[in-house]
């Protein structure tokens, strides 16, 4: 009987979770190494004196992928883990003056929009149509791998330019449907999933609030590291290992190809090394500077990486039932808060945030008589600009008091529990490159085939998965990363990965590096 195929995945994340699903189910032997205590990465949980906190992403969009992924293996995602569709999906509150309850109830969203502009309310649904067409056309592009460069040359992607419109930004696309700017807003701010403003974010992104309304936006109870937790379980069910607490501290190679690592735990040989650590990171970490000359340090240097953000988990004496789930506040000054971040590279004075007040949906996530509160603000990533040993305290203060613009003007006496994390956190304790926590830019010359390949182009038995790679940041893509990587590493070793029934097949072969 022949050997099975042996698979190391670096980095128990989300994309490298639904990778050892999927090669697990395939038949290979798979070892996830991960330098955490958990799995998940910045998609896991963490508790304190009784509350439990996400640590990154704190709502989940597009379930499609992830459900299909869980199909393929045999398993139901809502059996694994239970979700809240949420409406309203949150609340904008516009420095500037006026707020807006999201829906995705059509007529109700109309309403809300009406408020502002009678002429952009009549526009929402235009607005949609044309975005339910973008996403169907371009999602077999999403899902499949850009490996060559005549994959950008293809006649299907030509005839897509008019509806993608590549020349203008996400706001230049709004502004073909809204008048009022803050209903551009609303409909762009989406942008910063990518770390990204709006008015330099590609066109193509309006289908990520289009993706809000069509899909819902959705609470996994227990918070989305429950679903890192699920995913876990099931590849392990699959016959995939995962070992915690074991930092990869070399990739083993021979000439280009890597056949193994080394870790905490002992050498760890491979016939496929799929990457799920942040990517400039483990580039510089992990793999000598000759041997990737498309990626090499002075390369990735020059490359545009996403803001970071500031963090405060809060847990709280009592509730704040009249805050919604979801809670944004967006600057007076929006713009000038996103040259801060983005060009200067300095702190704002009046920040935007985002506050998630999941107790009033998931009680669970808090002692009883209690509730959380997870604060986050876009900053710039690490700069000289900021020196975050001397400015944390007074930007703690701050961010405290931001809440007061929500009304929240008694959260300071109410802390019993408080843990922040600044760029430099991100950066020296979660080996995140500069603390960009949307890893590379996702503008035009860093897309698709200008990314980071999903088989990466610099090495041999090498794959990447992540925000890293293509498609690129959000939960939605990089669960989508891996799917499409892993049907390249099975074409590869000649193994069959299991497909949905909706999933997208490969392209013909290319040639393997």
């Amino acid at each position: 009987m022949s050997r099975k195929k042996r698979v190391v995945v670096i980095g128990a994340g989300p994309g490298g979770l639904a990778a050892a699903m999927l090669l697990a189910s395939a038949g290979c032997s798979v070892t996830v190494l991960e330098r955490q205590s958990q799995v998940g990465g910045r998609t896991s949980t963490f508790e304190s004196d009784g509350f439990r906190f996400d640590l990154g992403p704190t709502f989940f969009l597009y379930p499609r992928v992830l459900e299909s992924i869980f199909s393929a293996v045999g398993r139901d995602l809502h059996a694994e883990t239970r979700m809240v569709r949420l409406d309203p999906q949150y609340h904008l509150v516009f420095g500037g003056g006026g707020e807006l309850k999201a829906t995705p109830d059509v007529e109700r969203m109309e309403r809300e929009i009406a408020a502002f502009s009678p002429h952009d309310a009549a526009q929402l649904r235009r607005f949609m149509a044309d975005n339910r067409v973008k996403m169907d056309q371009f999602r077999t592009v999403l899902e499949s791998p850009f490996l060559r460069f005549r994959d950008l040359l293809s006649p299907k992607l030509a005839r897509m330019l008019p509806l993608l419109r590549p020349w203008l930004s996400l706001d230049g696309e709004l502004k073909r449907y809204f008048h009022d700017p803050r209903i551009r807003l609303a409909m762009t701010f989406q942008s910063k999933y990518l770390g990204m403003s709006p008015f330099n974010c590609p066109s193509l992104f309006s289908i990520l609030s289009f993706l809000e309304y069509e899909y819902g936006v959705f609470h996994p109870i227990g918070g989305c590291g429950a679903v890192s937790e699920a995913m876990s379980r099931v590849a392990q069910d699959l016959g995939a290992t995962i070992s915690l607490d074991d930092e990869v501290e070399e990739i083993l190679f021979e000439g280009r190809k890597a056949v193994g690592v080394r870790s905490r735990s002992g050498v760890h040989e491979c016939d496929a090394l799929v990457i799920n650590a942040d990517f400039a990171r483990a580039m510089s970490r992990l793999v000598p500077d000759e041997l990737r000359p498309r990626w090499s340090d002075r390369k990735i240097a020059r490359k545009r990486f996403s803001c970071s953000t500031y963090m405060l988990y809060l847990g709280i004496e009592g509730r704040y039932d009249d805050l919604a789930h979801h809670t944004i506040y967006l600057a007076e000054d929006y713009i000038a808060n996103l040259d801060d971040i983005e060009k200067r590279h300095v702190l704002s004075r009046d920040p935007s945030f985002y506050v998630q007040n999941a107790c009033v949906t998931d009680p669970s996530l808090a002692p009883d008589g209690k509730s959380t509160l997870y604060v986050l603000l876009p900053v710039t990533h690490q700069h000289d600009n900021v020196d975050w040993a001397r400015e944390a305290p007074a930007f703690r203060d701050l961010a405290v008091r931001q809440l007061g613009k929500l009304g929240l003007k008694d959260v300071a006496s109410r802390i019993v529990f408080e843990r922040q994390v600044t760029p430099a956190d991100w950066d020296q304790d979660y080996e995140i490159h500069l603390g960009a926590t949307f890893n590379l830019s996702h503008n035009l010359r860093q897309m698709l085939y200008l990314r980071p390949r999903n088989r990466f182009e610099d090495l041999r038995s090498v794959y990447l998965v992540g925000g890293g790679t293509h498609p690129g940041s959000g939960l939605p893509v990089i669960f989508e990363s891996a799917r499409i990587t892993s049907k390249l590493v099975g074409r590869d070793l000649g193994v069959s990965v299991p497909v949905d029934s909706d999933d997208v097949p490969l392209p013909p072969l290319a040639g393997v590096v």
